[in-house]
């Protein structure tokens, strides 16, 4: 078996909550966020975004990485930095969580 596949991954976990007359906007730059960090971060393994229905302004990250300083590199870039300066103003709330995925 695979040694990189035994490993704990890093997860994060992020929930949002922005003025819904912002949401569009937030959805459109975190999903072009996410799609960034897939395609361009190496270690970076997934980046899930997901939004309740019913509730315009409420969204849900699940996050994989490789380990902790990949996640700190993913903070550190250029395009999380811009995306995180554009969108502040309109969050409302903001929870994150770390965990160590441990299977599959």
């Amino acid at each position: 078996m695979n040694s990189l596949a035994m490993q704990p991954l890093y997860v994060v976990v992020v929930e949002f909550r922005v003025h819904p007359e912002r949401a569009q906007d937030f959805e459109r730059l975190m999903l072009e966020n996410a799609e960034t960090s897939r395609d361009g971060e190496p270690s970076c393994r997934q980046f899930d975004v997901c939004k309740w229905p019913d509730d315009p302004g409420r969204f849900f990250l699940y996050e994989l990485y490789e380990d902790r300083a990949a996640f700190q590199a993913h903070l550190d870039s250029a395009h999380f930095q811009a995306f995180d300066a554009e969108v502040k103003p309109w969050v409302i709330a903001k929870t994150v969580e770390t965990l160590m995925r441990l299977a599959p």
